[in-house]
């Protein structure tokens, strides 16, 4: 660089050290974030007694977005369908939906919960909203359940029987609540 141009990146450095650029100098505070108010429900209350059965979820323990907790090591006591995703996750994003058709149409027969994974709680809490996602929704911020289940990326259907074993992993996403409603007919027995 010639001597022109330090003097020149010299003054600029300068100039902006006079100006001010940090928030030290002043009274004004930076604008905090926008919170993104829960649409998720609570988790439910689940059964003190243990999955047991067959192959069964890692007792992880997580925080649901809209309070409670969510035991996956215990028996949910109803089959249920668990659906792990992340707000970063382009195919989640396009299943998520159609995950929450099904949580709409279940009603006492079958739960369906989510399980934001590998991301945060405010990420969760903010694609919940925009995707209007209401059905229960833990967070796993640390992907703990699929280091445990050896599961790499993301999405994955969990199907469990009420006693908490597994009955069928889908490794892939599902395109339509069809296709989910057959899944859960072969593999839960229950029919939407």
């Amino acid at each position: 660089m010639s001597a022109r141009g330090r003097a020149a990146a010299g003054g600029l450095l300068l100039g902006l050290a006079l100006t001010g650029c940090s928030a030290g100098g002043t009274d004004e505070q930076p604008t905090p974030t926008p919170t993104v108010e829960n649409t998720t429900a609570a988790c439910p209350e689940q059964p003190e007694e243990r999955a047991s059965g067959g192959e069964v979820l890692a007792a992880v323990t997580v925080d649901c977005l809209g309070g409670g907790q969510l035991d996956l090591g215990r028996a949910p006591g109803v089959p249920t369908v668990v659906n792990l995703w992340a707000s970063w996750c382009a195919p989640c994003r396009e299943e998520l939906p159609v995950i929450q058709q099904l949580a709409d149409a279940a009603g006492d027969r079958l739960r369906v919960v989510g399980l934001v994974s590998q991301d945060t709680a405010s990420n969760g809490t903010a694609f919940a909203a925009e995707a209007g996602i209401t059905m229960p929704t833990g967070v796993d911020a640390e992907g703990d359940l699929a280091t445990e289940q050896g599961l790499r990326g993301l999405p994955y259907t969990y199907f469990l029987r009420a006693d908490g074993s597994i009955a069928h992993l889908q490794l892939r996403p599902v395109t339509s609540l069809e296709e989910l409603e057959g899944l859960v007919a072969e593999h839960l027995g229950v029919a939407l």
